[in-house]
C-alpha cells in the first residue's frame, strides 16, 4: 500500500508534468502515468514539432520516465471528444465574432473529466497536473483554487473552470515552487535534457500559430464568403476593405494592411454586418463588461457589490473592480479603464490570490448599424 494513495498524474512528457510525477512517486504516493492523445499532430503536418501538448516523441518521454522509475503509464486517446468539443467550439466562437480561449474549455470540459473518468475506472483517489497553481479547501468547505507562488508561471487563470467535485481530487504540486527550482529538480532526477527543454505556447491543434490558416481549412469556402468586408472607424466612415471579420481579433494592430497616417487597432469586431471598426489606442480603452457561463470558486455566489481583482487574459495583472449580479451573469466595473477587452476571452475574479470564480466575456451592444 502506498504512503499517501494512488494518483492519476497527466504527463505530457514536458518538463511540469514529469517533475510532478516524479514528485509524488518519491513523495510516496501510487503514481500511475497517463498521457492525452487530444490532436493527431502528424496530419496536421507538425508531426516533428513540439507544442502545447504532446507529439509522438513527448508520448514515448513520458512513458521512457514512468518505466524508468517502476510506475505504471497508459495513453488515453480522447481525439475524438477534444475535436468535437474544443476544436469546433474555436472555430464557432470566431464565426461568431469572438476570440475563444481553448486551453480553459479543453482544462474544464476535456481533459479534468477525462482524468476523472479514467480514475476512476483504476481506484486512483486522486488526479494531478504539472499546472502552477494551488488548491486548498476554505473555511466554508469549498475547494479554492490560488495562484501558483511563481507569478511569472502562475495558471490559475487557465483553471477557474474546473468544478469542485473534481478540485477535491485533484493534487497541483508544482504551485508551491518556482519554474527554477522545477528545472533544478529535472536536472537532479536525472533528465538535464530535459532541464533545459524550451516551453510552448501554442494552442496544440495550432502548432504553426496561424489561427486564420486553420479556420480556412476547417470551413469550407471561409475566405470567398468573408472576404471584401468594410473597415470603419468608430462614426461609421468606411476607409477600406478587410479579408474576413474572423482572421481579426480585437486589438489587432499590425497585419491590417491598411494605411491611415496613424497607428490604427481593431476596437470591434461585428459579425452581422461583416465588418471591422478601427480606432485610436485609446478607443480600446473601457470601464465595463459582462461575463456570463460562470463558475464560482472560494465562494457560491458573488456577493453583489463585492470589490475584485478581474483578469481578463492570462498575462493581465488583473485590474480593481466591483462585480454586481445581473440577470445570471456578472457587470464588471472597472476602477480605471482597462485595454483590449475581448468578447470570448476568460474573465477571472480574484480576491488576494484566491480566485473567486470565472467566465466568458460577452459581446456589448452594437455600436454600429451598417
Amino acid at each position: 500500500m502506498s504512503k499517501h494513495g494512488k494518483v492519476l498524474v497527466a504527463m505530457s512528457g514536458g518538463i511540469d508534468s514529469t517533475v510532478t510525477a516524479l514528485m509524488l512517486h518519491e513523495q510516496g504516493y501510487e503514481v500511475v502515468g497517463i498521457t492525452m492523445k487530444t490532436w493527431d499532430y502528424a496530419s496536421a503536418g507538425a508531426s516533428k514539432k513540439e507544442t502545447g501538448c504532446c507529439n509522438l516523441d513527448s508520448f514515448n518521454d513520458a512513458r521512457a520516465a514512468a518505466v524508468h522509475h517502476g510506475f505504471p503509464h497508459f495513453v488515453l486517446d480522447i481525439r475524438d471528444e477534444f475535436g468535437d468539443f474544443v476544436i469546433n467550439n474555436f472555430v464557432d466562437e470566431y464565426i461568431a465574432g469572438r476570440t475563444p480561449n481553448p486551453c480553459v474549455l479543453c482544462n474544464t470540459h476535456i481533459k479534468w473529466r477525462a482524468l476523472m473518468k479514467r480514475a476512476d475506472a483504476m481506484d486512483c483517489e486522486f488526479i494531478a497536473t504539472g499546472h502552477y497553481g494551488q488548491i486548498r479547501r476554505h473555511d466554508n468547505g469549498r475547494m479554492v483554487i490560488s495562484k501558483g507562488i511563481d507569478e511569472t508561471k502562475d495558471q490559475s487563470y487557465v483553471l477557474w473552470g474546473i468544478q469542485q467535485d473534481v478540485l477535491a481530487r485533484t493534487i497541483l504540486p508544482l504551485g508551491k515552487y518556482r519554474k527554477t527550482e522545477i528545472r533544478q529538480m529535472a536536472f537532479d532526477f536525472g533528465y538535464p535534457e530535459l532541464a533545459k527543454k524550451a516551453e510552448s505556447y501554442e494552442i496544440c491543434f495550432v502548432p504553426d500559430n496561424d489561427y486564420r490558416g486553420f479556420l480556412k481549412r476547417k470551413v469550407e469556402g471561409l475566405e470567398e464568403r468573408v472576404n471584401g468586408g468594410n473597415f470603419v472607424l468608430a462614426d461609421g466612415t468606411i476607409v477600406g476593405k478587410h479579408k474576413g471579420y474572423p482572421f481579426y481579433t480585437i486589438g489587432q494592430r499590425k497585419g491590417l494592411d491598411i494605411a491611415l497616417g496613424r497607428p490604427v487597432f481593431v476596437t470591434e469586431i461585428i459579425p452581422e454586418t461583416n465588418t471591422i471598426v478601427l480606432g485610436n489606442e485609446d478607443e480600446l480603452q473601457k470601464n465595463e463588461m459582462f461575463v456570463s457561463g460562470l463558475n464560482m470558486g472560494k465562494y457560491e455566489t458573488i456577493p453583489d457589490g463585492m470589490e475584485a481583482i478581474t483578469k481578463i487574459r492570462y498575462k493581465d495583472p488583473g485590474a480593481l473592480s466591483l462585480l454586481h449580479n445581473e440577470d445570471g451573469k456578472v457587470k464588471v466595473n472597472f476602477f480605471e479603464h482597462v485595454k483590449g477587452i475581448a468578447p470570448g476571452q476568460s474573465a477571472v475574479f480574484y480576491e488576494g490570490d484566491d480566485v473567486i470564480g470565472g467566465g466568458i466575456i460577452q459581446r456589448g451592444p452594437i455600436s454600429l448599424h451598417q
